[in-house]
């Protein structure tokens, strides 16, 4: 594959000329449908203005296995500190977030159970880095408590320092500096997640199908596992490395490695097997400049994604 780096000032005009955009590249690889409106503008506006599970004998296998990373630590790291600007290096992250929560919200209301009461929710945020989501979460009403786990030191401090601006975040935000395999397993039923989220993290982890099974027991049975990441195709090499790192520059350099992005049929691959999880979906995204994420269908062939899966209940 060609390196993108060299990008010339030539091809840099040419788009520019053109109008190319992040939409209009997956075009050229996959035809697209129309863009869909979300239906959850509730859900939407909390989580815009919050921006300013597995058996009890489950027990972590015995192994030396990590899935972090010290290049990206290192590489995160960098970015830490205009973490919560929102036209800073995690822009996009900022504009993404409302599309994490209305995933969410479809996750929890598809229940086969059917409609009832519904519980506060307790969430634990793996890979939280500055705390964008694990902030927006801890605001909803009806969250009970957030947990929220990074390795990198310097964005876990960025995540402490802005929840402390906030004394309503007390007592339901929590920060931890801790990765999936040192984070204790909860001994109680009660103390389980309704849902486990990895939003952006499993394309840059060292084994994304060992580091999802270290999730499973965190989730309780009824719970969701979400996440986001992207497919490994060439448009979305295109749009994600050459576009948006190399020539646009609204993705910061080295956030990316094509070769870690995952297909979603590769990913659900991951939950088969009698894992125990059962509806898994996904919800592909396209970002659109100047009008921010938009939920596409089909896009998850080519581009972002989300994905969720549930833990069957208990019988």
């Amino acid at each position: 594959m060609v390196s993108p780096r060299p990008a010339s000032a030539a091809l840099l005009r040419a788009l520019r000329r053109t109008g190319l955009t992040t939409q209009s590249a997956s075009r050229a690889a996959a035809t697209s449908p129309p863009l869909r409106t979300g239906s959850r503008p509730a859900v939407a506006a909390a989580a815009a203005a919050a921006s300013a599970a597995a058996p009890l004998e489950w027990r972590r296998p015995s192994s030396t296995y990590s899935s972090v990373s010290p290049e990206e630590v290192e590489h995160f790291n960098i970015l830490a500190a205009d973490w919560w600007d929102p036209h800073g290096s995690s822009r996009l992250l900022h504009l993404m977030n409302p599309l994490r929560h209305n995933f969410i919200h479809d996750c929890l209301a598809s229940q086969p159970e059917g409609p009832g009461p519904t519980p506060p929710t307790r969430f634990l945020d793996v890979g939280c880095g500055g705390g964008i989501f694990a902030e927006s979460a801890a605001r909803l009403p009806d969250t009970a408590k957030v947990t929220a786990v990074d390795p990198t030191p310097g964005v876990l401090a960025i995540a402490k320092g802005h929840a402390r601006r906030d004394p309503a975040l007390r007592g339901k935000l929590e920060y931890k500096a801790a990765t999936i395999e040192t984070l204790p397993i909860p001994s109680k039923a009660e103390d389980l997640y309704d849902v486990v989220s990895v939003f952006e993290v499993v394309e840059h982890v060292s084994s994304p199908a060992e580091f999802l099974d270290r999730c499973a027991p965190f989730v309780r049975p009824g719970g969701w596992l979400v996440g986001s990441t992207i497919a490994r195709t060439w448009t979305s090499w295109f749009t994600t490395n050459l576009i948006a790192e190399d020539i646009l520059g609204i993705v910061p350099k080295g956030t990316h490695d094509w070769r870690k992005y995952i297909n979603d049929n590769e990913l659900k691959g991951m939950f088969m097997g009698g894992k125990g999880w059962e509806m898994p979906r996904v919800m592909g995204v396209v970002y659109v400049p100047g009008l921010g994420w938009k939920e596409v269908r089909g896009s998850e062939k080519v581009g972002n994604y989300f994905f969720g899966v549930r833990r069957a209940a208990a019988a």
